[in-house]
């Protein structure tokens, strides 16, 4: 399973282009996206799930060209989790779960043993009977994950899944997307670097529409090395004068003052020393010298 984008092009009526041009490929695995808000990640997936159409470009799945004649086929291959989700707030979570999976086509006992797996799986068996509108946000967006994977889609697209989950659920629903795409293709969009590197090994950058960087974790990070620096300052408004002048992707207080680590394009202007970029490292280097 792979999906190829081609010379895509989305333009809203505000002549607002959210996607200008983009060209991609999404392998099997996961794939990551990342990107900040208002980047486009959204408008693609959209693109993707077939509820918007682009104004130019084409996009593909198995061959499968992206054509209204051909969206009921497509649609049946993809599980979607949207950034915004409400589900039927008067229904109990295992009732809720029932319906959406009978939307879906699942047949009625596979459903609910397909239902009961992922509750264990996303830890909200208990809470099967509780009704949605007393659910907390968290447990929402998991629930909203457990409707993308009812139909067990050969094409999962998940809009920032760890949204309001603590560190124990984020992990638990990371490892569950790690299970889910053998032999299957997710597309995994956050603004979150540490989800991206605890799951795939391939992904893309975006930045007001355009792709910066499409690629292994490791070219990305690779982009980024003789550009991250370690600093030593003695207190925190010297640190905040590197904030000035630098990108700073992270401080912390040592015995004699701050250690800070940095991202500039040239070597600074204050004593410091060459150090191995991290994969968030290299997306700020992106977003800011590319």
């Amino acid at each position: 399973m792979s999906i190829l984008i081609n010379d895509l092009t989305v333009t809203f009526k505000n002549n607002i282009t959210a996607v200008n041009h983009g060209n991609l490929e999404i392998p099997n695995g996961i794939f990551g996206l990342l990107g900040e808000n208002g980047a486009g990640k959204t408008t693609l997936m959209r693109v993707l799930t077939t509820v918007l159409a682009p104004n130019s470009g084409t996009v593909s799945l198995d061959g499968l060209l992206y054509e209204e004649r051909n969206y009921g086929k497509i649609q049946r291959k993809i599980g979607y989790l949207p950034q915004e989700i409400d589900l039927y707030p008067g229904l109990t979570l295992q009732e809720c779960m029932e319906y959406m999976g009978a939307l879906s086509g699942v047949p009625k006992k596979e459903c609910r043993e397909r239902i009961r797996y992922y509750l264990e799986k996303t830890g909200l068996a208990e809470h099967r009977k509780k009704k949605m509108k007393q659910l907390s946000g968290g447990m929402k967006r998991r629930a909203g994950l457990i409707q993308a994977l009812l139909n067990e889609p050969e094409f999962l697209i998940v809009d920032e899944p760890t949204t309001g989950l603590d560190p124990e659920e984020r992990i638990r629903i990371r490892n569950l997307l790690v299970d889910f795409s053998k032999n299957r293709t997710v597309l995994f969009s956050t603004h979150v670097v540490e989800d991206l590197a605890a799951t795939c090994n391939r992904l893309a950058v975006m930045k007001k529409g355009r792709f910066l960087y499409a690629g292994s974790m490791r070219g990305l990070m690779e982009k980024a090395e003789g550009h991250v620096w370690i600093c030593e300052v003695k207190n925190e408004d010297e640190a905040r004068e590197l904030e000035r002048k630098y990108h700073i992707s992270s401080k912390q207080y040592a015995e004699n003052g701050m250690k800070v680590k940095l991202i500039s394009k040239e070597k600074p202007e204050v004593p410091c020393v060459q150090t191995e970029a991290a994969l968030e490292d290299a997306y700020i280097y992106m977003m800011n010298y590319v």
